[in-house]
């Protein structure tokens, strides 16, 4: 199971707990910025590790809680939701008193210190994106980023379950082996519920689950 949704994960420790240890290892995008700001960023910029202030905007109030989690604390100083965002936008003012037109700014390069990005993490933010993105890039890494070959998944409706998409891809190993993996995608957590009680969980190899419907 995907672990990016701190929602999700929320979800599994209260009502799943016998899933926990399929949930995947991996830090959500969030955290992995945070102790790379902390840690690899000061390396690069010739800083105090102390001086480095990590915020982070995320649409979900739950990235929140997250970033206060155990093991995960002190990685990033403050979560600002897009809700919040927008506030400080609207009520900020320029050095010459009036509210600064947003809208109005000149568009720029991200900065060129961990500014580097891909097409699979634009994606990441969407049901099925970060299943897509890892296929992606498990088929990138498996067959060679020169043979790969980056296809949309074609997801199809899960008969009988809402919320529930699932999806084949092939992978070519280097041995010449082929790999067919069979994934699921779930909108919304409350949907989760019904993937659960269908008995299906087990013909999937991956599972992607968010907590938030959309």
């Amino acid at each position: 199971f995907t672990s990016c949704c701190p929602g999700w994960v929320r979800q599994v420790e209260n009502y799943f707990p016998d899933l926990k240890e399929n949930l995947s290892s991996a830090k959500s995008p969030q955290q992995i910025f945070g102790a790379a700001a902390k840690n690899y960023y000061p390396q690069i910029a010739g800083i105090a590790k102390e001086d480095v202030f990590v915020v982070t905007i995320m649409p979900c109030i739950a990235k929140k809680f997250e970033s206060e989690r155990e093991g995960m604390a002190g990685d990033i100083d403050a979560v600002l939701t897009t809700r919040e965002l927008g506030q400080l936008i609207k009520a900020s003012k320029g050095l010459d008193g009036k509210r600064i037109k947003f809208e109005a700014l000149e568009d720029s390069e991200a900065d060129r210190a961990m500014g580097e990005y891909t097409g699979a993490g634009t994606i990441f933010g969407v049901t099925g994106g970060v299943m897509e993105a890892a296929l992606r890039t498990g088929k990138d890494f498996l067959e060679g980023f020169k043979n790969a070959k980056s296809e949309s998944l074609d997801y199809c409706a899960v008969r009988g379950l809402d919320g529930v998409k699932e999806a084949e891809v092939a992978i070519s190993a280097a041995t010449g082996d082929e790999i067919s993996l069979k994934v699921a995608v779930v909108n919304g957590a409350a949907n989760f519920f019904e993937l659960h009680k269908s008995g299906k969980l087990d013909s999937y190899h991956f599972v992607e689950v968010m907590a938030c419907p959309g």
